[in-house]
C-alpha cells in the first residue's frame, strides 16, 4: 500500500464473508465506483484464494489489504496471497513487530486512550478505532486534543451522513463494511446498490 496515495482518497471497504464467485464483480463493482482501497477478512473461508483472486483482477486499479489477522501465521498467509497491507481488530504485539520491520502498512484496532497511545507508539499506520459507532465523532475530538499526532482510522458506525463530522473530529480515514456489501445484495447479485452506496462515500467525502 502507497499510504500517501490511500490519504488522497481514505475510504477502506471491508469484504467479509463473501464467496469466491462474488469477487470478480466486487473488484469491478469497487473500482467502477471509485474506491481505491479494500480489505478481505482472514476469518472468511478460503480468504487466502480470495485476496490473490482480487490482486490479479485488481492489478494497480485496487490496493487489496487482510483484516481480522490475529497472529504472525495468519499474516504471512495473507501477505503470501499478495495482501499489502494489515488491519487488525485489536493490538496483537507480535504482528505489529512483524509488520514494522518488515515494512508493512498495519492498521492495528484500538478504542481506549491507553490502547490508542500504545498501538501508536508500537509503529501504527493509523490506528483503527473500534467500534467507532458506539462513540461517535466527538470522542475522535477528545483522543485528537492530547494526540494531535496519532492518525485514527473509524470504523464501524460510518454513514456517509455522518463521514464529515468523522474527518473534522480529528479522523485520518473512515472504514466501511457490510452496511454496503451486505448478504443480501451479494445473494441476489445486487452490485448495483452496492456501487451506488460506494459512491455516496466517496462523493461525501470529495465534497467535504
Amino acid at each position: 500500500m502507497d499510504i500517501e496515495k490511500f490519504k488522497r482518497l481514505p475510504i477502506l471497504g471491508i469484504l467479509r464473508g463473501i464467496d469466491l464467485e462474488s469477487i470478480e464483480p466486487l473488484v469491478e463493482t469497487s473500482v467502477s465506483a471509485g474506491l481505491k482501497a479494500i480489505e478481505i477478512t482472514m476469518n472468511t473461508r478460503g480468504a487466502a484464494t480470495l485476496i490473490a483472486k482480487a490482486v490479479t483482477l485488481a492489478g494497480k486499479r485496487l490496493t487489496v489489504g487482510a483484516g481480522t489477522v490475529l497472529s504472525v501465521k495468519s499474516l504471512e498467509i495473507a501477505m503470501d496471497a499478495g495482501a499489502t497491507f494489515i488491519v487488525t481488530p485489536v493490538f496483537v504485539e507480535d504482528v505489529m513487530k512483524y509488520c514494522v520491520k518488515n515494512k508493512m502498512p498495519v492498521f492495528p484496532g484500538a478504542l481506549t486512550p491507553q490502547e490508542i497511545y500504545n498501538a501508536w507508539n508500537a509503529g501504527a499506520t493509523m490506528v483503527k478505532v473500534f467500534p467507532s459507532g458506539f462513540f461517535g465523532p466527538k470522542y475522535f475530538k477528545e483522543i485528537k486534543e492530547p494526540f494531535n499526532d496519532i492518525e485514527l482510522l473509524a470504523c464501524g458506525g460510518v454513514t456517509p451522513e455522518n463521514m464529515k463530522e468523522y474527518f473534522s473530529s480529528g479522523a485520518s480515514a473512515v472504514a466501511f463494511g457490510e452496511g454496503v456489501f451486505r448478504r443480501e445484495r451479494l445473494a441476489v447479485k445486487d452490485f448495483k446498490s452496492i456501487a451506488a452506496d460506494i459512491k455516496k462515500y466517496i462523493d461525501s467525502f470529495e465534497h467535504e
